[in-house]
């Protein structure tokens, strides 16, 4: 009985160790790193900075969901940031001519549309290059970024939208839908309808086959050129969603509101457990990723922390996210 239980036991333990290293280890870390900031910080663990970590995760929840849409097929979109930019202007715009002829709510309707129409097209073009023209992601959307940088600069005259009605900033921000504020609601939809995509439509699967073992994707007839091109399309659909986010917070069209989104995207979704090398990665990895992010970033906030020490060490982050996707591969090989 003895030279059975042992083991079982090492089986138990080994099982354990292969679940915190994918799964376990995060919130481990995220709840560390919270009360580390709060007793360093005591004004940490305020309800009103609570309730602001929640508003300022959920922007990064959406973006990291995005990415993991590219990720999960191996590729990525160095765009984000800039189709970000892109869609708060051209929505601006649209909002802005519109307003004085029809009644607000269509025109922030109308507005939103064509940004989210502008966003799907940038998806559209790299994933086509990707998937059809088979080029690599990383050539295909360091293009993109420069002409999509190229448009939202030339359509703004590099200035900010400041016309934008008002009732955009209240409705989508300031106010409180249900008692909850908009931007956490908006962002919980979003990851809802991106969990049912990935767990419960042949497209999720798909996704997670074409990553995990592109081969049998093939062998099994998958349309894999066509859900790869659909990955980067609902990528850039959710970066405008996020955009629109955005843009609500700030009440105008931002031409530089991309920013480092692309970077913190990839980063929170990587640490939040999507693989850099496809096939593997749950909703809750942005979400995961996105709340440790946010937490490091309002801990450093609050600590008055330079900005550039900031930015020093979300790349620190995302080094060591890039060497745990290793240790994570390593151990379920």
């Amino acid at each position: 009985m003895a030279s059975q239980t042992a083991p079982a036991r090492g089986d138990e333990a080994a099982s354990f160790g292969r679940w915190l290293m994918g799964r376990g280890l995060l919130p481990i870390i995220l709840v560390v790193t919270f009360a580390g900031f709060g007793l360093v910080e005591p004004n940490v663990f305020r309800p009103e900075n609570l309730l602001n970590i929640l508003i300022q995760a959920s922007y990064p929840a959406v973006f990291a969901t995005a990415q993991m849409f590219t990720l999960l097929t191996r590729g990525f979109d160095l765009s984000l940031g800039v189709t970000v930019s892109m869609v708060s202007v051209v929505g601006g715009l649209v909002m802005a001519a519109l307003a004085p002829s029809m009644p607000i709510p269509l025109a922030l309707a109308i507005g939103a549309l064509a940004g989210l129409v502008a966003g799907a097209m940038v998806g559209v073009v790299n994933g086509t290059c990707v998937s059809v023209l088979r080029v690599n992601p990383f050539v295909v959307t360091l293009g993109t970024w420069n002409i999509v940088l190229g448009i939202a600069t030339t359509a703004s005259g590099g200035k900010q939208i400041f016309d934008i009605p008002a009732e955009l900033n209240t409705w989508f921000y300031r106010d409180a839908w249900f008692g909850v504020p908009p931007p956490i609601v908006v962002a919980i939809l979003l990851l809802i309808a991106a969990h049912l995509v990935l767990a419960h439509t042949v497209l999720g699967r798909g996704l997670y086959i074409i990553g995990g073992n592109p081969r049998a994707a093939h062998v099994a007839g998958m349309p894999s050129r066509l859900f790869t091109t659909l990955a980067y399309v609902l990528c850039s659909l959710y970066a405008a969603a996020g955009a629109l986010m955005l843009t609500a917070r700030t009440g105008s069209g931002e031409p530089n509101m991309g920013g480092n989104l692309t970077l913190e995207s990839i980063a929170a979704a990587v640490v939040g457990g999507v693989s850099l090398r496809g096939g593997e990665g749950t909703i809750l990895s942005p979400i995961l990723g996105a709340l440790f992010v946010t937490v490091l970033s309002n801990g450093m906030n609050l600590l008055r922390i330079d900005g550039y020490i900031q930015q020093m060490i979300l790349g620190a982050v995302i080094i060591a996210a890039i060497f745990l996707d290793r240790i994570r591969r390593q151990q379920r090989s």
